[in-house]
């Protein structure tokens, strides 16, 4: 494993994001959310057990991390928030809900921002498996692949390929 995540943190600090480091490495995710995404990705976990909160200079792009998925952070924004305005939009019509609720089964939403609008990285956990995906409003399940894996997706924003502000 390159543990580019390592790698990463340390530039996010160099590069004035707010970081704050966990005290214990570890990790407490909810059944609620190991039971819906199974085969979240190792260095993914790793990343998590590290740190506990990590928000672009700009205050519009933030990591999701373990508090934000156990839903005991007061961020304005719920890790699933994406989610629920597709199924607000969807209102009583139960098929599309079904398949909205099914595409984010299959994506782990990773990042949001508010940056230029509502947007979001996930890992793919189905289609094309590690894969990280970019959505956007209003139709957030419509994504485009932007990294084979999460340690590329932590090189390309090192390496400013993906602006992540």
């Amino acid at each position: 494993m390159s543990k580019k995540y390592i790698e990463f943190i340390k530039w996010a600090k160099d590069n004035n994001w707010n970081v704050i480091d966990k005290t214990e490495y570890s990790l407490m995710l909810e059944d609620k959310i190991l039971s819906r995404y199974k085969e979240i990705p190792t260095e993914y976990l790793e990343f998590l057990k590290m740190v506990k909160q990590l928000i672009s200079p700009s205050e519009k792009t933030r990591f999701i991390c373990e508090n934000e998925y156990n839903n005991k952070s007061d961020i304005a924004f719920r890790w699933d928030e994406f989610e629920a305005l597709s199924l607000e939009v969807a209102k009583d019509d139960e098929e599309w809900k079904m398949e909205i609720t099914s595409w984010w089964n299959k994506h782990l939403p990773i990042v949001m921002s508010v940056n230029g609008g509502y947007s979001f990285y996930a890992i793919d956990l189905y289609n094309d498996k590690g894969s990280i995906v970019k959505g956007y409003e209003p139709e957030f399940e419509e994504v485009e692949k932007v990294a084979n894996n999460i340690e590329e997706f932590f090189n390309l924003i090192m390496l400013n390929e993906i602006d992540i502000q």
